[in-house]
């Protein structure tokens, strides 16, 4: 049962949840910056002529798409990294141990960039074709047509799909406390260890994941809304 001595007890670790508030905006940004380099090259391999790429591309969005998050960011800790042995153990911020923190972006990443590559695709195959017909015929390449015709649309038009990828990283972020790194789920634990009481760390957690998300939808929201009267003719 929820008790007024239990909040109280648990705000206490206010500087712990703080941190953890910290730990998750940068995990989620890094986790958005990555993952959409990531897609962009996956999107470019897929659409591109090589079938050697397009299979091994396809291949990747796919395993990445049908298996758990939790399972990737376990292969990616405990195989790839190895634990924390081939890893430095500095500390961002002064309170984010990298060893824990780098993994958890990379694992993040890798699935991030599986959805959005997908999202870019779309957003790609949304433009006329007959632009690139005409780029071609003013004698641009296949390249610069990418770059400076049919990319700058395409990503107008996923813009919104791409800041929701960045919401829903924030949410699926908090898996991340399960290979040690100083998230909001992580200070849940911690409280939970100090005072052997969960429910009210997990409504303060709720609260906050909330705060985080919440505005950001309305000012996605807000964009889009500009974005589509601008369209308008």
């Amino acid at each position: 049962m929820l008790t007024v001595k239990g909040f109280q007890m648990a705000f206490k670790y206010w500087k712990m949840f703080l941190e953890g508030v910290v730990c998750t905006i940068s995990l989620s940004a890094l986790t958005v910056i990555f993952g959409f380099i990531l897609a962009l090259i996956l999107t470019l391999c897929r659409m591109g002529r090589s079938k050697i790429l397009k299979a091994i591309s396809t291949a990747y969005v796919e395993i990445v798409r049908a298996t758990p998050m939790v399972v990737q960011i376990f292969i990616i800790f405990y195989i790839v990294f190895d634990g924390v042995k081939v890893l430095p153990g500095f500390k961002l911020f002064g309170f984010i141990r990298f060893d824990r923190f780098f993994p958890a972006v990379v694992a993040l990443a890798l699935n991030s960039g599986a959805y959005l590559s997908e999202i870019i695709r779309s957003g790609i195959q949304s433009i006329d074709l007959g632009q690139s017909e005409a780029s071609r015929s003013l004698g641009l390449s296949q390249w610069k047509t990418m770059r400076f015709v049919i990319l700058p649309q395409a990503i107008k038009n996923i813009l919104p799909a791409i800041a929701n990828e960045f919401v829903t990283i924030i949410k699926e972020s908090a898996i991340c406390f399960t290979i040690g790194v100083q998230d909001i789920m992580a200070t849940v634990n911690a409280v939970k260890g100090a005072t052997f009481r969960m429910g009210e760390a997990l409504i303060i957690a709720t609260v906050l994941y909330f705060c985080l998300t919440f505005p950001t939808s309305k000012i996605i929201e807000h964009f889009e809304r500009k974005m589509s009267r601008g369209d308008v003719r």
